[in-house]
């Protein structure tokens, strides 16, 4: 008995050790990526053209950080981003998780029709020239709405939401329904605070997603610089650092390096944008997992 028990505690030791190398490992191979990013943002742009940087910059500088933000454009578009941003998230959730709540409900006779007609959405789309042409005649052309309003409701997004709430007993509605709440009371004192998991898991989703978005500022309000979005500007950042770094003249293009490189400037525009969502993530790890565990059950 001493020595299975000896041998036990042997062999869970051995496993400790290795679950912890290969977590460690895993860390690595994981966080590299960004502090190699991280490390080229901050070396200065002439010694990065050697490379040869890993994880720590061989010639600290801000240069490239002081480069991007020098630009008149990227305060208002920061702002532009932030806005859509909490914005796009907060009316997606509310439009997404109350159309899910009417799907879910098993006396609701055209779920089935209307689930099907959401789950086209998800294979066909008109193309870019019918949605101008759509955009251009609701007149949201030139306003912040077209921010909004063309992704407010996503079937994807439904269609988790949804699941998640079909896991949810039907007798707390029924319970509800008795003492006489209605169905706008059932969905915002019941189902909601039960949603909590995959609510947050599909405001990363939308965060992310209204973050990082530029094409639609590019496509409808590229001539409107009080609604420029981050990515945008950032986006004309580094395309005019290309257009500099192949500029056919020696002496201009030395003069380009020296200054600022599209690496370096392409390293410090990915920290940019991947900072605030960092910062955002981990209030909402806890639910993540179980968001999409949950919701993903049951189709």
């Amino acid at each position: 008995m001493a020595g299975n028990t000896f041998n036990a505690t042997r062999s869970e030791k051995i496993f400790d050790i290795c679950n912890a190398v290969i977590m460690l490992l895993i860390m690595v191979v994981t966080l590299y990526p960004f502090l190699n990013v991280l490390a080229i943002s901050l070396n200065d742009s002439q010694d990065t053209v050697r490379g040869g940087i890993y994880i720590w910059p061989r010639e600290l500088t801000w240069e490239n950080y002081q480069t991007i933000f020098g630009y008149t454009g990227l305060i208002q578009g920061f702002k532009i981003t932030i806005l859509r941003t909490i914005s796009g998230t907060l009316l997606g959730l509310v439009s997404a998780s109350m159309l899910a709540y009417v799907l879910s409900r098993p006396d609701f006779k055209s779920r089935k029709f209307f689930s099907v007609f959401l789950a086209l959405t998800m294979y066909f789309s008109g193309g870019l020239v019918p949605i101008y042409m759509l955009m251009r005649d609701l007149n949201l052309i030139g306003t912040f709405w077209i921010y909004i309003l063309p992704g407010i409701v996503s079937a994807f997004n439904v269609f988790v939401i949804r699941s998640f709430i079909d896991n949810l007993p039907y007798a707390l509605q029924e319970s509800a329904k008795l003492d006489g709440a209605n169905d706008f009371t059932i969905y915002w004192r019941v189902i909601l605070p039960l949603c909590k998991p995959v609510l947050a898991t599909i405001a990363l989703f939308l965060a992310v997603g209204q973050w990082n978005a530029w094409f639609d500022t590019y496509l409808y309000n590229g001539s409107k610089p009080h609604l420029t979005t981050l990515q945008y500007e950032l986006m004309k950042v580094l395309q005019s650092t290309n257009q500099g770094a192949r500029m056919t003249n020696a002496n201009d293009m030395a003069n380009q390096m020296a200054q600022v490189s599209p690496e370096s400037i392409k390293m410090a525009i990915t920290i940019v944008v991947t900072i605030p969502i960092l910062l955002v993530y981990p209030f909402l790890q806890r639910y993540f997992v179980s968001g999409m565990t949950l919701g993903a059950v049951k189709a």
